[in-house]
């Protein structure tokens, strides 16, 4: 199934302009974009990935597709679908491959399943296109459809792999000798990282970093009145005084000591606005790192006690410090068929938890019938936050990382190579050293906590790293040039034959 998704305009290019701190990236970008959107004049531009909510694929796209539009180059956004749900099943085995995890051994079934959906797909999408047209395809899933449309039409073809490993191990030989026949077709490639680039791509990539849109709901600045409003709107404080708007259609939940989810302020109040919070934001997805996070919280809870010189304000930060815990309801992420099982998993850990920790650690649900009440519910989290944590232990690149960032958080990361992108030890934040490491995890997290000033200090520079490298003007940019080198050359080596019936 191919749906296409609608764009509304949202903010334009001028209402970016009108901020002062941003009316640099946006003329340099005017500036940039006018020649290369005249030489692409009369193609389309079509976005092509698995899915219109969850995941940053999903949240980067639409901004990107209205601007683009309002450049000038005619821009569209569809997504894939398919009843054949063990295809999605499949690809995530291939995306945890790619991250060097899960079992390297595919079947003939498989191999058969993925071109068999691959057809189907192509067949429906292919009469969309017109010959020139430029088509972008996001990550495995859709990557053998748009590999048979390329074979047969007269298009400029390009695969954006947002995942990667910066090692190589039987897992991530096992995905890409999987997955070259089909993207060996494409006539560029574009990754995030060069650790990412298979061999067989050299010499026709392009690094594209991910990036955010500075005024969207997930990340402009929040008055205070404004924060408080979106938590009480969302179930994440009580009403201490009547707000302005009404509540939102579908609030947070909150897992309980039962290990059911249930309103947000049982069986107390988080304190986000109050207490000192530590919190990740993520999908529901083992590479994340939730387990060895919550063991490293369960020892800083269980040892601050033990660390050496504590003045009393140190302890009572320690004492009162809760650690939250917050991804999207699965069943609302349709590419991602592991993230209930992950849940319950942290559910279950949850449930064998210390009393004393247990009601120190939040764990919520956050709902995705609505993108834009979500996003505020993320922004007000990462707004709350005395330290935000990225503990992946594989991520392509992390805008769980680069958000926090944009708003003067402080990140601790884990050394994945998507995070070290982005965050300089002891300068924009601080990495530890080991994912799975509780007692490293647990270390960083009380040295942070420890020092105000230097939480202040990183939280400043990560805001100035993300503005030099990682908004939407200057990630624009890079993708117009790219397009127009890659349509001026044609196709940079004649695509294998074909591997498809």
């Amino acid at each position: 199934m191919i749906e296409e998704v609608e764009i509304p305009q949202g903010l334009a290019l001028a209402d970016y302009a009108s901020y002062a701190h941003l009316s640099h990236a946006v003329e340099e970008l005017k500036r940039e974009a006018e020649p290369l959107v005249r030489a692409l004049h009369g193609r389309t531009l079509w976005m092509v990935n698995s899915t219109a909510k969850g995941g940053g694929v999903a949240e980067m796209l639409p901004r990107q597709v209205a601007l683009l539009r309002e450049l000038g180059l005619e821009t569209r956004w569809v997504t894939i679908g398919t009843k054949r749900t063990a295809f999605f099943d499949l690809t995530k085995r291939i995306h945890n491959l790619i991250h060097g995890e899960g079992d390297p051994k595919f079947s003939a079934d498989d191999l058969q399943l993925y071109n068999l959906v691959s057809q189907e797909l192509a067949d429906e999408f292919a009469p969309r296109l017109a010959p020139g047209d430029l088509l972008v395809v996001h990550d495995p899933q859709p990557a053998g459809m748009g590999a048979l449309i390329r074979q047969r039409q007269d298009v400029v073809a390009v695969w954006r792999c947002h995942i990667g490993l910066d090692e190589s191990n039987a897992q991530t030989q096992a995905a890409w000798r999987f997955l070259e026949p089909h993207v060996s077709q494409y006539d560029h490639g574009v990754f995030t990282a060069p650790e990412y680039i298979p061999e067989f791509f050299a010499g026709r990539v392009s690094l594209i970093t991910p990036a955010i849109d500075p005024l969207t709901d997930k990340n402009r600045p929040l008055a205070a009145v404004q924060l408080a409003g979106i938590l009480c709107n969302s179930g994440l404080m009580a009403d201490h005084s009547p707000v302005l708007r009404p509540a939102f259609e579908t609030r947070a939940e909150r897992l309980g000591r039962d290990g059911r989810f249930g309103p947000a302020l049982t069986p107390d109040e988080i304190g986000l606005m109050f207490r000192p919070m530590l919190t990740q934001i993520s999908r529901w997805d083992r590479l994340k790192g939730w387990a060895p996070l919550l063991d490293a919280f369960t020892q800083l809870k269980q040892g601050y006690t033990k660390i050496p010189g504590l003045n009393a304000v140190q302890k009572k930060r320690f004492a009162l410090c809760r650690l939250v815990f917050a991804g999207p309801e699965p069943a609302s992420v349709a590419d991602d068929p592991e993230a209930k099982d992950v849940l319950e998993e942290l559910i279950d850990k949850y449930k064998r938890l210390d009393p004393e920790v247990q009601k120190d650690v939040a764990v919520l649900s956050l709902p995705m019938q609505s993108a834009r009440e979500n996003a505020m519910m993320v922004n007000a989290l990462q707004s709350c936050s005395s330290v935000v944590v990225q503990n992946s232990l594989r991520e392509g690149f992390g805008l769980t990382v680069t958000e926090p960032m944009w708003k003067r958080i402080p990140v601790l990361g884990s050394p994945a190579c998507g995070i070290r992108q982005q965050i300089r030890d002891g300068i924009d934040g601080r990495l530890h050293h080991d994912a799975t490491d509780p007692d490293a995890i647990a270390s960083a997290l009380a040295t942070m906590l420890n020092d105000p000033r230097k939480r202040d200090a990183w939280g400043r520079q990560g805001q100035r790293r993300v503005s030099d490298e990682f908004l939407i003007f200057s990630q624009l940019r890079r993708w117009l040039r790219m397009l127009a080198n890659t349509a001026d050359r044609g196709s940079l080596t004649p695509p294998p034959p074909s591997i498809f019936p």
